[in-house]
């Protein structure tokens, strides 16, 4: 794409008066800026797209989101299906999320679908219940997700309530790039298509029927649990704010308090800059309350409320952040002992998770007779894995990868940061029961499982200049075929970029170093980096952290000598 071919095209296309041309005259003398606006498309990539918000081709504004909202409507109705099954529409906190959830069911309707468009932000697991819950054909939730305070994105869903991907990803792509950005979109005025039942309003009684959901993943009853165990809870100012706290009211627990200057929605993130609780800095604010009213464990939800995290008090009487695989091993741990004790566990009950997630959960998993699947990153593959699991005969249990994501019950197609914090809570007050705090029941599973380290690296480009690096780097490991990293001699290496097995293709690299040691590389699918994931077991936790940093070192060693 002509960056400035494009940029003169749309200052001659908008109208004077449009904030997008206003934005963009001002950086009429800005080469780079319009560079970076216009040297591509927006991508519509995992599960749909997602951007800094501004105008230009590569942004998040009203012409990217109406192009792609009309291309997904035209795919729609070129699909069969009936268009009065609907769409369903939510929104999280972010600048504009709301605009872009009403344009989004102002050209549904416009295209004679309906959209059930929710009135104010709700979590995007409750997205993807409703899609399942109303029989809907497809679903789009209008947020960012983690990404700092200038991106918003645009999450699109299939019938399945699992984000897109494969053939219907690429459907709709293609009849995106089939569209200009300034073609006139089909759209109908919100309160005309309220009045012709084309947009339908949803909310108490969705809201209702996902708590009640949520509530009925409870592993034991309140006999085995001590629900006054103190606990304290951070939305990072996002939509988990009103679900987590009603669903830990309504489970009865009394010592549950919240971060009161993270509670409301604030679309600037304030107090926590980047509201990602995968980075342990969210949780300033949590520790602080945290230790004021004694909390045994503290948790975070990002803004859309998938995403949750945990820290958790330790013997020295501080905070310990725990990554996704261990939280994930864990709850992966707490809910197969319930549902085995209770008779509850489905039969040949099926775990799916992402190739560059550690391995304790699935060394916990495969103890209880657990069949592993794995996916490609993301939870449209996880999720979207789920029809494979029942093709073999297999009973859905549980999802997760390494990012603190979780998607603890099929009703629920992606991660969903509800029903793993009701969960992380419960968990609490089970060993706080038992007279254990959740340390002492990590330290227990690393004793009987052994003791798994791990850590991950990213590595942030931006730009093209960025993008072009990150290929070189991935092009340096992939085609340099190295032996050895530091003192561990490659056993196995495992290129995905054409697919593996029953593994689509996908740009990713795994390098298998002997007795459970290993790393992954891949760039991200929806942000301006390289991922490293770094593995090791052994009998102690000193010897396998060892092993960590002895591959980290090799592996930047590498990356460093990339030009």
């Amino acid at each position: 794409m002509n960056a400035a071919a494009e940029y003169k095209r749309w200052m001659e296309s908008l109208p004077q008066d449009d904030p997008l041309y206003k934005e963009l005259d001002a950086i009429k003398d800005d080469e780079k800026e319009i560079f970076e606006r216009f040297y591509q498309e927006i991508v519509f990539g995992t599960a749909g797209l997602r951007g800094i918000c501004g105008a230009g081709t590569n942004r998040m504004n009203a012409r990217t989101v109406g192009r792609a909202t009309q291309g997904i409507a035209n795919y729609i109705l070129k699909s069969g299906v009936d268009p009065s099954k609907g769409l369903a529409v939510a929104y999280d906190c972010r600048y504009f999320s709301k605009e872009f959830s009403e344009l989004v069911a102002s050209i549904m309707a416009g295209n004679g679908i309906k959209a059930y468009l929710f009135p104010s932000m709700r979590p995007t697991p409750e997205l993807s219940f409703a899609i399942r819950k109303l029989g809907c054909i497809s679903g789009v939730n209008m947020t960012a997700s983690h990404n700092p305070k200038e991106y918003n994105g645009y999450k699109v869903y299939w019938s399945d309530g699992a984000q897109i991907s494969g053939e219907v990803s690429d459907g709709m792509l293609s009849e995106i790039q089939k569209l200009d950005f300034f073609d006139e979109f089909k759209a109908m005025p919100l309160d005309e298509a309220e009045k012709q039942g084309l947009v339908v309003m949803i909310g108490d009684e969705m809201d209702r029927a996902y708590l009640d959901y949520v509530k009925g993943m409870s592993q034991h009853d309140d006999a085995d649990l001590d629900k006054s165990v103190c606990i304290v809870y951070t939305p990072l100012n996002g939509a988990g704010s009103i679900p987590v706290r009603q669903v830990m009211k309504e489970m009865g627990f009394t010592n549950f308090h919240t971060v009161p200057e993270q509670t409301e929605p604030d679309p600037e993130f304030t107090t926590v800059g980047y509201p990602n609780p995968e980075d342990p800095q969210g949780f300033a604010l949590s520790e602080k309350l945290g230790k004021e009213v004694g909390a045994q464990v503290l948790i975070a939800t990002d803004p859309d409320c998938d995403r949750m995290a945990i820290e958790v008090l330790g013997e020295d009487g501080e905070y310990h952040f725990w990554n996704g695989n261990q939280t994930g091993a864990m709850l992966i741990n707490y809910m197969a002992e319930g549902l085995t004790a209770s008779g509850k566990m489905p039969e040949n009950p099926a775990l799916i998770k992402s190739i560059v997630t550690g391995d304790m959960g699935e060394t916990i998993a495969k103890s209880y007779g657990i069949r592993i699947f794995k996916a490609l990153t993301g939870f449209k593959n996880i999720c979207g894995k789920i029809h494979d699991v029942n093709a073999a005969g297999c009973n859905y249990f549980f999802g997760y990868e390494e990012s603190i994501g979780c998607a603890p019950g099929e009703a629920v197609r992606d991660k969903d940061g509800v029903c793993c914090a009701m969960l992380v809570a419960e968990m609490a007050a089970y060993y706080a029961k038992k007279g254990m705090t959740l340390n002492d029941a990590l330290q227990e599973a690393y004793q009987k499982y052994g003791y798994f380290s791990e850590d991950q690296v990213s590595l942030v480009r931006t730009g093209a200049e960025g993008a072009a690096l990150i290929g070189r780097i991935m092009d340096a490991f992939r085609e340099g075929k190295p032996q050895s990293f530091g003192p561990f001699k490659v056993e196995k290496t495992t290129d995905y970029i054409n697919g593996y097995e029953d593994i689509p293709a996908s740009n990713v690299l795994r390098f298998d170093l002997g007795d459970g040691t290993w790393f992954a590389m891949r760039p991200s699918g929806t942000e301006p980096k390289i991922k490293f994931y770094f593995y090791a077991v052994a009998d102690t936790k000193e010897v396998s952290a060892e092993r960590v940093e002895e591959m980290k070192k090799a592996v930047d060693d590498l990356v460093q000598g990339v030009r």
